[in-house]
């Protein structure tokens, strides 16, 4: 007695597998170009908040003041377009000795996208610097 079909069974069996790992694989390769455009776009969020935060150093050491930083409402750079920077700043005033030196708080925020779509990436940055009298 002779078996026939089982030859059938295998080959169905075998593009199932493969029809399966072509589905898995394509998958996998959506996956990691999502991840490395949400890699790209973290990095663009970091230089635009670096951006932000260079621009009011560069005001204050000039003699600007936190008020003029407080009253921008949004920056944005031509070359990282998209992208909106706010920033915000405080500043305090100490006694030291016979000298009053000022600590400047600056905080400096990007943004791409609406806050619950996909593509939505932020950075946010801090920094502290003191000018002395």
């Amino acid at each position: 007695m002779r078996q026939r079909g089982f030859s059938l069974v295998m080959a169905i069996f075998i593009l199932v597998v493969l029809g399966l790992l072509g589905g898995y694989m394509m998958r996998l390769t959506g996956v990691q170009q999502a991840t490395s455009i949400y890699a790209l776009q973290g990095a663009r969020a970091y230089q635009a908040a670096r951006a932000g935060l260079e621009w009011a150093i560069a005001r204050i050491s000039n003699g600007g003041s936190c008020t003029e930083i407080n009253t921008q409402t949004s920056l944005t750079f031509p070359d990282i377009t998209g992208f909106a920077v706010t920033l915000t700043c405080t500043s305090s005033l100490y006694n030291e000795g016979n000298k009053t030196p000022v600590v400047y708080q600056i905080n400096s925020l990007s943004q791409f996208g609406a806050y619950n779509s996909d593509d939505y990436v932020s950075r946010q940055l801090e920094v502290s610097m003191v000018m002395s009298n």
